[in-house]
């Protein structure tokens, strides 16, 4: 197979977060403290993940890092926006998702990286004030705001190349309208202030008419609209959404294949979660809480294909709920009861209680992500990267296409792109062919 051109990752790479709370600052003091030898990059697949290479029989499993060039993480620069103005060693302390010891031992580092003004309306998150904002008359003038920001910073940072991730607040629930069908009405919304234009989605515009690779990290209608698509395709940005897939979700995209593939039928699937940090105050709004569920609900009905497997899955009862509970704050704890039928119809019940960390499963993503994205822009991939649905609760995919849920697929669709970028053999795992060697 031939090798894909890719480019080197020279010089350095500037992350930029919309949204610098709990989830960015984690990511951020964790490859502080990778950098330090304080810490290890668990949960990262660009740092710790390997990629079998070849036949079985040679053995051959080398670090993804190696097949395809990831950009160090020594020469990674962080920045962003928020609507509170704290330094990011300030902002970690408040989330509370790290050890006050540690988060010591990064504060001089941490302590300089301080956010820019974020482009916020409360008409969206209305659970969330503050004060660090930026004014303008439109939001055209706000979008063109935030790429002079990344401008600057490219600039101040000397970084050769810079990547967007959204980790900023659930917005309420939007549906698509006109003014996300066209590059044209998407601009002239912007003009025009069109309330159907989140502040999310200023970024996405701003990110990916700058050519920037871009990632939604949260269940917003932000770079998943046409208008958007086309314009990454126009200026070569590479985007991913949305919304990470972390606790929760991450179990039902682990065992719901597992219980198709034994042809286990299911008759409900009841998910409930408490969660006190700054995105649990804000999903407790039921306005915001629409557009978290719409992302969670999907992923059991693409799964499953119940219109296929009706005598298995047909009507299956599916309910997902978010409590905002304080005394918890980032540790969320995810509740799973599960009712299935197996031979003859005779019922069984799984009862999941995952007590989980909702930054440091989430921090990983925003890692590999701007990672992955990185590599695709040098590699001259523009558009919607599919392959990074592994990351994602509700990925997107080419137009007509269903996207793709079950964990296990989208592992193999991101290692095979990967060795397709290297220009090694895609791996079936058919197996034939070594029957065929011994004769």
């Amino acid at each position: 197979m031939a090798k894909q051109k890719v480019q080197a990752a020279k010089g350095k790479l500037g992350i930029l977060l919309p949204g610098m709370g709990a989830v960015a600052t984690t990511t951020i003091a964790g490859v502080y403290a990778i950098n330090k030898g304080l810490s290890k990059p668990i949960g990262s697949l660009t740092q710790m993940g390997r990629l079998r290479i070849g036949k079985r029989t040679k053995v051959n499993k080398p670090f993804i890092k190696d097949v395809v060039p990831i950009q160090k993480l020594k020469d990674v620069v962080f920045g962003g926006w928020d609507v509170f103005d704290d330094n990011v060693y300030e902002a970690a302390v408040h989330a509370g998702v790290l050890e006050k010891d540690m988060l010591k031992k990064l504060k001089t580092p941490l302590s300089k990286i301080k956010p820019m003004k974020a482009v916020f309306d409360k008409n969206y998150v209305k659970r969330l004030d503050g004060t660090h904002i930026k004014k303008a008359k439109t939001k055209m003038d706000l979008a063109k705001a935030l790429m002079k920001d990344m401008e600057k910073f490219k600039k101040e940072n000397k970084c050769d190349r810079l990547v967007v991730v959204w980790c900023g607040s659930t917005e309420i629930y939007l549906e698509e309208t006109k003014v996300h069908k066209t590059l044209k009405a998407l601009e002239k919304g912007l003009v025009d202030n069109d309330p159907s234009i989140a502040p999310s989605m200023i970024y996405a515009y701003a990110a990916i008419k700058m050519g920037v690779p871009y990632a939604n990290g949260a269940p917003n209608l932000s770079c998943d609209v046409p208008a958007l698509i086309e314009l990454a395709k126009k200026t070569g940005a590479p985007i991913a959404g949305k919304d990470f897939k972390t606790g929760q979700t991450l179990m039902k995209t682990i065992l719901a294949p597992g219980l198709k593939a034994r042809a286990l039928g299911l008759e409900g699937w009841f998910s409930t979660n408490i969660l006190g940090n700054r995105d649990g105050a804000v999903l407790d709004d039921p306005d915001n809480f629409k557009t978290k569920e719409v992302s969670k609900l999907g992923v059991l009905e693409e799964i499953l294909e119940p219109e296929l497997y009706p005598d298995l899955y047909k009507d299956f009862y599916h309910k997902v709920r978010i409590n905002y509970y304080p005394p918890r704050g980032d540790a969320k704890e995810g509740w799973d009861n599960i009712d299935i039928k197996g031979w003859m119809g005779y019922p069984m019940q799984i009862k999941i209680d995952f007590l989980c960390r909702d930054s440091i499963l989430a921090a990983p993503l925003v890692l590999d992500l701007a990672l992955f994205l990185d590599l695709a822009k040098r590699a001259g991939m523009s558009g919607i990267q599919e392959w990074l649905s592994f990351y994602l609760k509700s990925p997107q995919a080419p137009k007509g296409v269903k996207p793709m849920h079950d964990i296990f697929q989208q592992q193999i669709k991101l290692e095979n792109t990967i060795r397709h970028m290297a220009g090694e053999d895609l791996i079936t795992h058919l197996g034939l062919d070594y029957d065929d060697d011994k004769k």
